[in-house]
C-alpha cells in the first residue's frame, strides 16, 4: 500500500473509532440512524436488499450502480464498477437473467443485456434501489430469472440547489448540478451529471453525460409525472466482448428516456395507466486502429410500452390487482437488419392476511408474442410470522426470458446467432427463516431454481472458431443467501451479506462461453459511520468464481462538513490496489481515489 493511502486509511479509522466509542451503546435502536447501508424488507411478501438516498450519496463508487456491490447482486464490470458497462447477475444468472426496472417498469435493453446498465439518470434522481432476488413478482414481465433490480425515482419537492465537482485517477474529471423548484402545484427538478476518464490502461478512457427532467403535478384526484432522461456515453472498449483477442475497440451509445403516467387513487382503489418510450443507439467499432474498419456496427432499438394497472380491496380475496400491457420492440442495425416484435400482455395479483401471522401472495401472467409461444410465469408466497421476531418465507415462481435481438440475428467475427431459439423457463423455489429486533437482525434463504432451454453461446469443439447462440437442455442452481445487520452504537451500523451459489449444466459435451463461469462465493461487509463532523463507509467485499483464485476489494468513503451548505469527500475503491477480473480476460482498475466539493441550499 502506498504511503499516502496508509495514512488516509489510518486517520479515517482513528475518526471513526474515536466518534463510535464516544456515544453510549445504551438505549439505541435503528430507528435512531439516519441511514442503514443494506436493508432487508418484505415486497411482495418476497425479500428485498435496498440502498436508500443516503445511502447512494456516501458510497464509495461515484455512480449508483456501483452502490450495488454491497448487495447480493454480482456486478461484473468492464471498467470501474457501475460507471461505463456493467452486467448483472443474480444467483448464478446470466446478464440477460436480471430484470431492471424504472419505477417498477421494465427497460431491459432488447439488443443485448450488456446495455441494460445504461439508465439515464443522474443519482441525484434516484431516492432507493432494490434488488429483489428469485421470487420477484411476474407482474413485471420477462426476464426476471435470477431476480429483479427496481430503480424508485425521488419525487421533486421543494425548492433546492446542489453543485458537485471534483478530480480523481488516471486524469477523472467529474461534476453534477440538480435545481428542483416549485411552483404552485407542480414540481419540476432538472439535473446534469458528466465524467470523464483517461482510463486505467490503454483504450480504457470515457466520458459520460446525463440529464434529466422529472415533473410531478398533484391534483385533487392523485399525480401526474413526466420523467425526461438522456445519457450518453463514449469510450475505449479494449476486448470488451473479445477478451483476450487484443481487440482496441471503440463504443459510442446514446439513450433516451420517456416514462410518464396518472397514479389516481380513490377510497380503496388505485388505477394507474401509464405509458414508456426508451431509445437506444450503438455505434461499435471493433479495432479503432483501422482506416476503414470492416466490423463497424451501427444499432437503433425502441421499446413503446403503454399499459394501465387497477387495484382495490375486494373482501376476502384481499387487495387485488389486475394490469393489461402492449409492449412493442424495434431493432435497426447494420449487423441484425431490421425487425419488430410485438407482445401484449394480461398480469393478476392478490396479496392477503389469511390467519394473524399468516400472509399469502399470488400472481399470474400471460404474454403472447408474436413469434414466439405463449408465455405464462406467476409465484405463490407464504410469510409467517411467529413469537414475534421471526417470520418464515417459502415460495415458487415461474419465469421466463425471451431472446434479445444479438442472440437471434447477429453475424460477427467471433459469434454467430440463431434465429431458431425459443424462450427460456425456469422454476424458482425458495426457503427462508428471518430473526428481526429493534438492534439486531439475521436471515438465511435457501434456494432452487431449475433452468430449461437456457441459453447460451456454445462451441461443440475447440477446433470451432466461432461462438454460437444455441438453447440448452437443462441447468439448475442451488445455494443460500445469508445476512447479518447489527447497531455497534447509536452511529454505526455493521451490515454483512453471504451468497453461496452452486450450478450444474446438463453438459452434453459443450463448450461454453458463459455457462458456469458465475461468481460461486460473494461476502460483502460494510460499516456505516454518522460521524459528528461528516459520514464514514467501509466496505470489504469477496468474490470468488469456480476454477478461479478469489479477490478482496476494499472501498471507503469519508465526508467533512465544513458547514451547513457544503461538504468535502474523498472516495476511493480497492484501497489495496488488487489485480483481479470481473469477467475473464478483461482487468479491472487498481486503486481509483477521487476528492471532491459538494454544496447544497
Amino acid at each position: 500500500m502506498a504511503k499516502g493511502y496508509g495514512l488516509y486509511f489510518v486517520f479515517i479509522v482513528i475518526i471513526c473509532l474515536s466518534c463510535s466509542y464516544s456515544v453510549s451503546a445504551d438505549n439505541y435502536s435503528l430507528s435512531d440512524l439516519e441511514t442503514i447501508v443494506v436493508t432487508k424488507s418484505n415486497i411482495h411478501l418476497a425479500n428485498t436488499y435496498s440502498l436508500n438516498v443516503t445511502s447512494l450519496e456516501s458510497s464509495p463508487f461515484d455512480s449508483p450502480v456501483g452502490g450495488l456491490s454491497f448487495t447480493p447482486l454480482d456486478l461484473q464490470s468492464r471498467s470501474l464498477a457501475g460507471a461505463i458497462q456493467t452486467d448483472f447477475s443474480l444467483r448464478g444468472s446470466g446478464s440477460h437473467g436480471v430484470l431492471v426496472l424504472l419505477d417498477g417498469r421494465r427497460i431491459n435493453d432488447p439488443q443485448t443485456s450488456h446495455h441494460n446498465s445504461d439508465i439515464p439518470l443522474t443519482k441525484e434522481d434516484i431516492s432507493r434501489i432494490e434488488v429483489i432476488p428469485g421470487l420477484s413478482s411476474s407482474l413485471f414481465g420477462p426476464d426476471a430469472v435470477g431476480g429483479a433490480i427496481n430503480i424508485i425515482l425521488k419525487r421533486p419537492q421543494g425548492k433546492s440547489v446542489i453543485l458537485e465537482s471534483g478530480i480523481g485517477s488516471y486524469q477523472t474529471r467529474f461534476s453534477t448540478f440538480s435545481i428542483t423548484d416549485q411552483i404552485g402545484r407542480l414540481n419540476a427538478r432538472f439535473s446534469l451529471e458528466r465524467q470523464e476518464s483517461g482510463g486505467f490502461r490503454y483504450d480504457t478512457d470515457f466520458k459520460k453525460l446525463n440529464a434529466t427532467f422529472v415533473s410531478l403535478v398533484d391534483t385533487s384526484s392523485g399525480e401526474f409525472d413526466i420523467k425526461l432522461g438522456y445519457q450518453e456515453k463514449e469510450f475505449g472498449a479494449y476486448d470488451f466482448y473479445t477478451p483476450k483477442r487484443n481487440f482496441p475497440s471503440k463504443e459510442w451509445t446514446k439513450t433516451l428516456l420517456l416514462n410518464t403516467g396518472f397514479n389516481l387513487v380513490d377510497y380503496d382503489s388505485i388505477i394507474n395507466p401509464n405509458f414508456l418510450w426508451r431509445r437506444h443507439y450503438d455505434k461499435f467499432m471493433l479495432d479503432k486502429t483501422q482506416v476503414r474498419s470492416k466490423y463497424l456496427n451501427h444499432h437503433r432499438t425502441d421499446i413503446y410500452v403503454p399499459s394501465i394497472y387497477l387495484k382495490r380491496q375486494l373482501g376476502i380475496l384481499g387487495r387485488v390487482g389486475l394490469g393489461v400491457e402492449y409492449g412493442c420492440e424495434r431493432v435497426s442495425s447494420t449487423s441484425l437488419g431490421r425487425d419488430t416484435r410485438e407482445h401484449t400482455s394480461i398480469y393478476v395479483d392478490s396479496s392477503k392476511n389469511i390467519i394473524p401471522g399468516l400472509s399469502l401472495g399470488i400472481s399470474a401472467r400471460v404474454d403472447d408474442y408474436r413469434d414466439f409461444d405463449q408465455a405464462y410465469s406467476g409465484s405463490l408466497k407464504f410469510r409467517y410470522e411467529f413469537l414475534e421476531e421471526y417470520s418464515f418465507l417459502f415460495g415458487v415462481s415461474r419465469s421466463i426470458r425471451i431472446p434479445d435481438f444479438t442472440e437471434l440475428r447477429y453475424n460477427g467475427p467471433t459469434t454467430v446467432g440463431n434465429l431458431e431459439l425459443s424462450e427460456e423457463k425456469a422454476i424458482n423455489l425458495d426457503a427462508g427463516i428471518d430473526y428481526k429486533k429493534t438492534s439486531f437482525s439475521w436471515g438465511v434463504t435457501f434456494f432452487l431454481r431449475k433452468e430449461e432451454d437456457f441459453i447460451d453461446w456454445i462451441k461443440h469443439s475447440p477446433a470451432q472458431s466461432t461462438w454460437k447462440a444455441e438453447n440448452i437442455t437443462k441447468a439448475e442452481v442451488g445455494g443460500l443467501e445469508g445476512y447479518l445487520r447489527l447497531a455497534l452504537t447509536r452511529n454505526t451500523i455493521l451490515d454483512t451479506n453471504y451468497n453461496f451459489i452452486n450450478r450444474h449444466i446438463d453438459g452434453q459435451g459443450y463448450i461454453y462461453k458463459y455457462g458456469s463461469k458465475h461468481t460461486q462465493h460473494i461476502l460483502n461487509t460494510v460499516f456505516n459511520f454518522n460521524l459528528p463532523c461528516g459520514r464514514q463507509t467501509v466496505g470489504l467485499t469477496y468474490k470468488k468464481k469456480r476454477s478461479r483464485h478469489g479477490w478482496v476489494l476494499l472501498n471507503s468513503y469519508f465526508s467533512y462538513n465544513i458547514n451547513k451548505i457544503s461538504q468535502i469527500f474523498i472516495r476511493v475503491t480497492n484501497l489495496f490496489n488488487v489485480e483481479y477480473q470481473e469477467i475473464d480476460g478483461i482487468p479491472q482498475p487498481g486503486r481509483w481515489s477521487e476528492i471532491g466539493m459538494r454544496f447544497k441550499w
